[in-house]
């Protein structure tokens, strides 16, 4: 007899339209499938879009006013002459002539030629976002232009009193018009290339994007064209026109809700309808907020290449989001679990499998994704599961982990405290922001959680002695590489039968600048390979003594106790979970059973 699990099997899930917040055939029903571009709530939307954009220019004019006013005898405003003239000390031939060549990519007919091209390419091209994406990027361009030139009335401010690469213009040195479009026209296409692009050329055209706004403001303070403050104004102008365009069309399920064929209504299944699970089956575990319609027929392709036919596609629940259902398979006999989702969802389905022989095949569909990428897996769903299908069964580690107010429980990546799980807690507060981004997201909210206060703890590793120590944040790690290619932990290896242990506690802009350098080279800091290297329990890999006071503290470990003087917000596996005093952490060698590829050692 099938034991029932928590969520719902069904061998092709509803259909994922792939926009933010949106999930299956449930697209918003209020809107008309025959009007893709003007749902109802059409109205409200350009009212609330004029109302925030009238707002956006007050303040625009407010900073303005307060520059050229009150403020323009304070620091940093009294320094703006030494850095326009530091950059005429730059010139050169060559840097004035790539100056220009990036100035133009924010003058006012290339910004208008890209916009138009881009909308029509949205339009036109099949299979490509079409109407509301190029609405998005137009109206963005449109309202930071406008908003420019009121600015540019209300606001009188001349410019910089050094020699000018380019004419005099006859608006105000404030804001920056060329840097503000720019900001606006690249910033757009950066969003909907994040939102749309999959692969690896998704974070590098995005970045490139990003980077160009930030390459035409040096290149019209090295011109000589605007004080510092006028182009930080118009990356501000830009941003802001993005953000207001951007929640109205993009996250609003009045207005971004795709087209869709209405959804049958919900009729309980038979037990005698629903999928045969047979001994031996396999069982694809999924998370439909992130894993589509085209997704699941890829995997089911795959699956049926490598011999494995008839999978039971299950989806996750916000109640339950992979364990009960990864249990639910074991029972039923699975021969192999397929994981599709984010790190919660992984984590969730390892806690689960922990012990059992049971093989998991990871397919990373989530934000994050650390343990996909520090195993090597492709971050193309399809790809991912090929490879893991044409590797073979390996052992890894799995962290146990317990604590106040935290049930005992198994992590796969990392957990932590302080800085980093109010980071977590930051982005998926806002899970369109970091739908719509992927792991830049994360990226934007350390940065709103930078000056999360320090904490007194105290470390017992392996049962040594207790150390007395400070820190934003402490990381336990069953592996060490972020988002980004960030190393926070250099020596942590999944199958190594340790976990590894970060303590960052930097004080002021010179313990900031040393930790950022110890991370971005850990080289420099780490101990040697353990194939080279076995460190003893709880032996540290840095020069600090006992009594800590570095800002960047390694350490390695099989049973690690931490007690926080205060409260602490905590995350597990990019999932936060409450917040607590103790967490005790322990390593759980070769718990779990993964199909992975080679790996070079």
């Amino acid at each position: 007899m099938s034991t029932a699990v928590p969520g719902r099997a069904a061998e092709l899930p509803g259909e994922d339209s792939g926009l933010p917040g949106e999930r299956g055939g449930a697209a918003v029903a209020a809107v008309e499938p025959s009007r893709p571009v003007l749902p109802r709530g059409l109205g409200r939307t350009a009212g609330r879009i004029a109302a925030l954009t009238v707002c956006q220019a007050a303040l625009m004019i407010g900073l303005g006013l307060l520059i050229t006013g009150p403020a323009r005898t304070l620091w940093p405003l009294t320094a703006e002459d030494g850095v326009n003239e530091s950059f005429v000390r730059l010139r050169t031939g060559t840097l004035n002539t790539l100056s220009s060549v990036v100035s133009e990519a924010g003058n006012t007919l290339t910004v208008i030629a890209v916009t138009l091209v881009s909308c029509l390419c949205l339009i036109l091209v099949p299979r490509l976002p079409r109407w509301r994406q190029a609405s998005f990027l137009a109206l963005a361009v449109a309202l930071q232009s406008l908003v420019f030139l009121v600015i540019t009335v209300a606001v009188d401010r001349h410019r910089p009193d050094v020699h000018r690469l380019d004419g005099s213009l006859p608006t105000s040195s404030y804001t920056s018009g060329h840097t503000g479009a720019a900001t606006a026209l690249y910033g757009g296409l950066a969003v909907l290339a994040l939102s749309r692009l999959r692969g690896p050329w998704r974070a590098v055209v995005g970045c490139l994007l990003c980077a160009l706004p930030l390459l035409v403001a040096v290149a019209r303070l090295y011109r000589g064209m605007h004080h510092p403050t006028d182009v930080v104004g118009g990356l501000l102008n830009g941003s802001l026109s993005l953000l207001i365009v951007g929640r109205a069309l993009l996250m609003d399920g009045r207005v971004t809700a795709r087209p869709a064929v209405p959804a049958p209504a919900h009729v309980p299944t038979p037990a005698a309808r629903r999928p045969e699970r047979t001994p031996g089956h396999t069982a694809v575990i999924l998370n439909p907020s992130v894993t589509g319609r085209a997704d699941r027929e890829a995997l089911r392709r795959v699956l049926e290449h490598h011999g494995h036919h008839a999978p039971v596609f299950t989806e996750t629940t916000a109640e339950d989001p992979g364990g009960g259902q990864t249990a639910g398979a074991v029972r039923d006999g699975a021969a192999l679990v397929v994981v599709c989702g984010g790190d919660g969802t992984v984590r969730a389905a390892a806690d689960a499998l922990a012990g059992s022989d049971v093989p998991l095949a990871l397919v990373p569909c989530g934000t994050g994704n650390l343990l996909a990428r520090n195993l090597g897996l492709p971050l193309a769903p399809a790809d991912a599961l090929d490879a893991a299908l044409r590797g073979t069964p390996h052992r890894v580690d799995l962290g146990h982990i317990e604590g106040d107010d935290l049930a005992p429980t198994h992590f796969a990546a990392m957990s932590g405290a302080g800085l980093d799980a109010a980071m977590v807690q930051r982005a998926n507060a806002h899970d369109r922001t970091k739908a719509l981004l992927g792991w830049p997201a994360y990226a934007i909210a350390v940065l709103q959680v930078l000056r999360t206060p320090r904490t007194a703890l105290s470390v017992r590793l392996d049962g040594t002695t207790v150390l007395r120590r400070t820190a934003r944040m402490v990381l336990v790690g069953n592996i060490g590489t972020v988002q980004g290619g960030l190393t926070l932990l250099p020596n942590a290896e999944p199958d190594d039968g340790r976990l590894d242990l970060l303590i960052l506690d930097p004080r002021g802009i010179g313990g900031w600048l040393a930790a950022v350098r110890t991370l971005l080279r850990p080289g420099a800091t780490a101990s040697p390979p353990r194939s080279a290297l076995a460190p003893a329990d709880g032996e540290r890999q840095d020069d600090a003594g006992d009594e800590g006071g570095t800002p960047v503290e390694f350490r390695t470990f099989r049973r690690a106790e931490i007690t926080f003087d205060a409260p602490q917000p905590r995350e597990l596996d990019g999932d936060p979970v409450t917040a607590g005093r103790r967490l005790t952490a322990e390593v759980r060698p070769g718990a779990l059973t993964m199909l992975l590829p080679a790996r070079e050692r």
